[in-house]
């Protein structure tokens, strides 16, 4: 069986190595299916203040962040949650899994490689290549014809939800195997398991 986690992460800023995780989100896909029940979420608590910035673009505050665990920590739990799963995040080549292996170097924590797709890969192979052919979420969505999630968007859990609904409709119109055979990968970090 194929098992894989599409997720989203927040942070304070743009920058793996001097930025931190706030907010992660992640829902479980397998065999070109979402299974909602299985879902993982957790804020996390950063070493430096959330800026305004940040909490009017994300919704996300210092006091949703001041009494969760660390990034370190919230990122144990998530790989204990992710097992043997293959990541999917929109634009994770880029963002998400350099947040994850640069938070895991940072906590000092053992690590194990994850293998990632980027579905910006997918939207790619679906819509083509090009120039000047966005592949934002926002365009994925308008393309599908998706409704806009209940939830807020650049919160994690917002734009995992759409995230899902994009990546299971990408998977139909492209008649993917539950492998995603053809699609792209690279490689991330997590802490092992069991730490």
């Amino acid at each position: 069986m194929h098992t894989f986690a599409i997720y989203d992460l927040e942070t304070t800023g743009l920058y793996p190595d001097d930025d931190d995780l706030i907010q992660i989100a992640a829902v479980r896909f397998c065999n070109g299916q979402l299974i909602a029940e299985d879902a993982f979420f957790s804020f996390a608590r950063p070493r430096r203040r959330i800026t305004s910035f940040i909490e009017n673009y994300t919704g996300i505050g210092n006091h949703h962040v001041a009494q969760a665990p660390s990034p370190g920590q919230v990122l144990c739990a998530f790989s204990e949650w992710l097992g043997d799963s293959t990541l999917i995040a929109h634009n994770g080549l880029r963002f998400d899994s350099k947040f994850l292996a640069a938070t895991s170097r940072r906590h000092g924590q053992t690590v194990r490689e994850i293998p990632c797709i980027d579905s910006i890969h997918i939207s790619k192979l679906l819509f083509g290549k090009t120039r000047g052919l966005g592949h934002s979420l926002d365009h994925v969505k308008s393309r599908l014809g998706l409704a806009e999630t209940t939830l807020r968007r650049h919160d994690a859990r917002g734009d995992v939800d759409l995230l899902a609904r994009a990546v299971t409709a990408m998977c139909e119109r492209l008649q993917l195997d539950a492998a995603f055979t053809g699609v792209r990968r690279h490689m991330t970090w997590l802490p092992e398991m069991g730490r």
